[in-house]
């Protein structure tokens, strides 16, 4: 079983594969964007009917120039085309009215699918990211920081909401509505028409540079933010940590320094924005002068009639200014695609449950076998264990010491596939432990570990984290066995006192037996405390071993400590050294060898000699 490598990698700098991303997201909800895209066509087809109806009106109603006559879709012409003068303006003037209002309704429908599509893809794909991180491995974990992780869950899942809902639509539209009134504007006159295309190339280059420019940008600024993200949100969790130390100043520093960092790369890309924003409106103006000009030109030589030459002004607005958006387009595009790359580092992630997770379900009694394992981390050159072979059976309590670093921990986490080893066999009743589903294994495998994590929830809702339809009664016999049911009862509101993040209202005594309470729900053939009894005192220690191997007789124990008082009451101690089992028996035999074990006795019985003789 090889070792996972679970770093994450920089986002690749694909726009194309961004792209495809972005679409690809949107997986089941497409026909909505189709909807969306109906009533877009609508919305920028009735927009370029608007100029007509004034060339019409000028030129046909008003009769400044009979020889053109209107150029409305016949459909239309009939139904404003009846009586006088004065009933023409007036059917024209309803129509214009008439069309607006189809544009606003479609306008009113397309904001409202689209809304509600951006809702979905959003929320499917934070769904989805959730799952994910639920199966990633515990490795991937261990490398990366929770802010950033939380804000690729929310800041980066919001940028794409928005970029689907806004800018997608957007670009619809653009492409739309200058594909319309291109169309009309041949109709009118092929000359003018290229004048007034003049502008597009210009600002089609001017966008591209612009997104190969800020693209760097938003890259820069994720970065800072995931930085100042993290920071708070460690020390949030960590205020305890900060104020036992005096640190307020050192954190306040530390975060001015990370808030600069963003604020500059923030004000940079705001240049940026002012630079482009400022050249394309000077661009655009300028452009627009030139088809005034040019325009006022031809309808004084009669190439143009006047009523053309005012829907030519109102043709280049749906043009020069629908391409102007490309700079804010571009932009979100440029922020989306660094938010699609961060958000698909998570997703193309190797789920922890893939080639090694095994699909059988056998009966664990609690015989464990390690055979000739070595495991070292991903990115480390030396073996965090090497040749670990020894056998549990079935009931046996094994405990588990060694100095800090010795592979404790890490000999734990194989057992559960936490962790995956390089060489060698770790079987279960003699199934090898790669053929059987992680899932099957960690409910048959309870583990308390050193630092238990508790939610902010009451005592009660973190006791029965694991099956929520249990009574009270079989929660205070848990506790009773653990105990704690004596502190909790103290309480102010019993059971039902709320514990603060990560269980700071408690101590680290009362946290640890919290967690035991809540691994003893249900009955497993495989109990492991990862030095879960060390913040407790030796006495309470003996009461809740001794409670256990009552109510737990049939059950294999593994327990890892560094209190010798501990380990002597256990049938099999292994001594571990530098990943290595240095030596292994039951206490006596372990004290006859006169080897590391005898001299961590010697060392602990020495200190608590000194302690009760008052030294």
């Amino acid at each position: 079983m090889e070792a996972q490598a679970t770093k994450t990698t920089k986002p690749k700098k694909s726009v194309l594969k961004s792209f495809l991303l972005i679409f690809k997201w949107m997986g089941k909800f497409w026909p909505l964007l189709v909807i969306s895209f109906g009533f877009l066509v609508i919305v920028s087809y009735t927009r370029t009917l608007i100029p007509l109806f004034t060339q019409h009106i000028v030129d046909y109603v008003l009769e400044f120039n009979l020889e053109e006559g209107s150029r409305l879709p016949d459909f239309i012409f009939r139904l404003v085309d009846h009586g006088n003068a004065l009933n023409k303006l007036l059917l024209a003037a309803v129509g214009i009215i008439l069309v607006d209002f189809v544009r606003s309704i479609s306008i009113f429908f397309r904001r409202s699918v689209t809304a509600v599509f951006s809702e979905r893809v959003s929320y499917d794909l934070r769904n989805n990211l959730y799952k994910k991180l639920q199966n990633l491995s515990y490795g991937f974990h261990s490398h990366s920081e929770t802010g950033d992780l939380i804000q690729r869950c929310t800041t980066d899942v919001e940028t794409y909401k928005n970029f689907i809902s806004d800018q997608i639509i957007e670009v619809m539209r653009l492409v739309l509505l200058v594909g319309f009134s291109i169309y009309q504007m041949v109709k009118l006159n092929l000359n003018m028409t290229l004048i007034s295309l003049i502008i597009t190339p210009i600002l089609l280059t001017i966008a591209i540079v612009f997104f190969k420019k800020v693209e760097k940008k938003f890259t820069t600024i994720e970065e800072n933010e995931s930085k100042m993200t993290t920071h708070v949100q460690e020390n949030v969790s960590g205020a305890r940590v900060v104020k036992a130390f005096a640190n307020e100043k050192y954190e306040i520093e530390k975060f001015e320094g990370l808030n600069r960092k963003f604020t500059d790369s923030d004000y940079e890309l705001t240049k940026q924005h002012a630079v482009f924003w400022s050249t394309t409106d000077f661009i655009c103006f300028a452009q627009f002068c030139v088809i005034a000009v040019v325009g006022v030109i031809y309808a004084t030589k009669g190439t143009i009639s006047l009523g053309i030459y005012s829907a030519f002004l109102a043709f280049s607005g749906n043009i020069i200014w629908p391409m102007r958006q490309l700079g804010r387009i571009v932009g979100d595009f440029s922020k989306a695609t660094v938010s699609v790359g961060r958000l698909n580092e998570i997703i193309e992630q190797k789920d922890e449950y893939g080639d090694t997770h095994g699909t059988l379900k056998p009966v664990i009694s609690g015989n464990i076998a390690f055979d000739h394992v070595n495991f070292k981390f991903p990115d480390s050159t030396y073996h965090q264990l090497e040749d670990i072979s020894f056998d549990v059976k079935k009931g046996e309590t094994v405990a588990i010491i060694g100095k800090t670093g010795s592979g404790k921990s890490s000999l734990i986490n194989l057992l559960v596939k936490l962790l995956d080893f390089q060489e060698g066999h770790i079987y279960f009743d003699d199934v090898d432990i790669k053929d059987i589903e992680k899932h099957h294994l960690r409910k048959n495998v309870g583990i308390i570990l050193q630092e238990p994590f508790l939610f902010s929830k009451t005592v009660e809702e973190n006791i029965k984290i694991s099956d929520r339809n249990l009574d009270s009664d079989r929660v205070a016999e848990v506790a009773k066995i653990a105990k704690v049911h004596e502190d909790i009862v103290g309480f102010e509101k019993g059971y039902k006192t709320l514990v603060g993040e990560r269980g700071v209202t408690l101590s680290g005594g009362q946290k640890q037996r919290v967690a035991i309470a809540r691994m003893l729900l249900k009955p497993k053939p495989i109990l492991v405390f990862d030095d879960s009894l060390s913040a407790v005192d030796t006495e309470t220690d003996l009461q809740i071993r001794k409670a256990l191997k009552k109510e737990w007789k049939e059950s294999t124990v593994l327990i890892i400590t560094h209190r010798i008082t501990t380990a002597k009451e256990a049938d099999r101690i292994l001594v571990l050294d530098h990943g290595k089992i240095a030596e292994s028996g039951t206490h006596d035999q372990l004290l006859a060898q006169n080897g590391l074990y005898k001299n961590i006795w010697d060392i602990q019985s020495r200190i608590d000699f000194q302690i009760e003789d008052g030294e």
